[in-house]
């Protein structure tokens, strides 16, 4: 599907939307390296996106960009965190902070102020989640929020009625929360099909992301936006290839 109009300027217009988990201290994990970014690597991450300028937006902004009138600012990122984990209060805001970036993050409405109960049995105990009280702190630090399901299913998995709680009810919980309009949605192990997207986009929210790993562009589809995964083990030259040269769709489904 192709979303937005494909105007004079529209295939040069792109944006790297880059998906975090995990900001902090981890020893070198075995598997699932994507859920990790250790605080070092990621000071040096957001030091080299304020030393080379690059135009740091809000995932509203970025789509103002895409499918609006605006003109898209010339190397744009946004940046994301899913899941929500309390780790990200004590090491990414404070950086976030001190550069004046913008982020989104991605909750699961069920798990707040407790754990992150689909890690279980890795090798890691599963991490905490950030609670309300922390939540309502954030909202004054340049942050919003989006649903990342009630409970962190694979929305594919589960029948129509289960898929469609997942989705519409976690927008409700979290809005209930917060008090604020929650816009925007992230699928749960980047799984989804045709069914979840409408579900998704029939209960309100303005924009979806998968882990298809492409810079988003007006062709793609609003409620299917690709992301670029910043892994445990990204130097900062493979920062720069991610953010640069890595423009292809990969699909992980």
């Amino acid at each position: 599907m192709l979303h937005g109009a494909a105007s004079g300027d529209s295939f040069m217009k792109k944006v790297s939307i880059l998906m975090y988990h995990q900001v902090g201290r981890f020893p070198p994990p075995a598997a699932h390296r994507a859920s990790f970014c250790h605080i070092r690597r990621f000071k040096a991450q957001m030091a080299y996106l304020h030393r080379f300028r690059y135009k740091v937006i809000g995932l509203e902004k970025a789509l103002r960009g895409l499918f609006g009138e605006e003109p898209m600012p010339e190397h744009s990122v946004v940046l994301t965190f899913d899941d929500g984990c309390e780790n990200f209060r004590d090491y990414a805001l404070p950086v976030l902070k001190k550069y004046r970036f913008p982020a989104t993050l991605f909750l699961v409405s069920s798990l707040v102020g407790k754990r992150a109960e689909w890690l279980e049995g890795r090798a890691q105990a599963p991490p905490k989640l950030m609670d309300r009280e922390t939540l309502l702190l954030l909202k004054g630090e340049d942050i919003v929020f989006g649903s990342h399901t009630r409970s962190h299913s694979s929305l594919t998995a589960l029948n129509l009625l289960s898929m469609r709680e997942e989705i519409v009810q976690s927008k409700a919980d979290l809005e209930h929360l917060l008090g604020e309009e929650v816009k925007y949605f992230c699928y749960p192990n980047g799984e989804f099909d045709e069914q979840v997207v409408a579900t998704v986009r029939d209960a309100g929210y303005e924009a979806a992301l998968t882990c298809e790993r492409a810079s988003a562009t007006p062709f793609d589809d609003r409620f299917a936006l690709p992301r670029k995964a910043i892994s445990y083990g990204d130097s900062l030259l493979g920062y720069f290839w991610k953010l640069h040269m890595k423009h292809r769709r990969k699909t992980r489904r």
